[in-house]
């Protein structure tokens, strides 16, 4: 499969990878999707994980402009793809990776 990397996102896809960066431990949940891009209004609910007597600072790519993205970012982002429309009701972020995704689909 061929790398992404973070210039090649959209001004969307980037906005949610920079999130889950900041946060680095978190739950984004109620992120709506619009032909398979993240749409940030109205804006998700962010529930940020504080890890008592560790590091909760962002991630250091979070200032980076351009690096190649990891598998379970590519992965998050083919889901997105994959949903076209909907809502997807949380992504559990560990380490500014996404782990699991809730997703809610529209059925015909």
């Amino acid at each position: 499969m061929k790398s992404l990397t973070k210039s090649s996102l959209s001004p969307a896809r980037k906005r949610l990878l920079e999130l889950m960066q900041q946060m680095n431990f978190c739950r984004i949940q109620r992120l709506e999707v619009k032909a398979g891009e993240p749409v940030f209004n109205p804006p998700p609910t962010v529930i940020q994980d504080l890890r008592i007597g560790g590091n909760n600072d962002p991630r250091v790519e979070v200032h980076l402009r351009d690096y190649t993205l990891k598998q379970a970012h590519i992965e998050l982002f083919q889901h997105l793809d994959e949903l076209r429309d909907g809502v997807v009701e949380e992504i559990e972020i560990r380490y500014g990776l996404p782990q699991q995704l809730k997703i809610k689909r529209s059925v015909a």
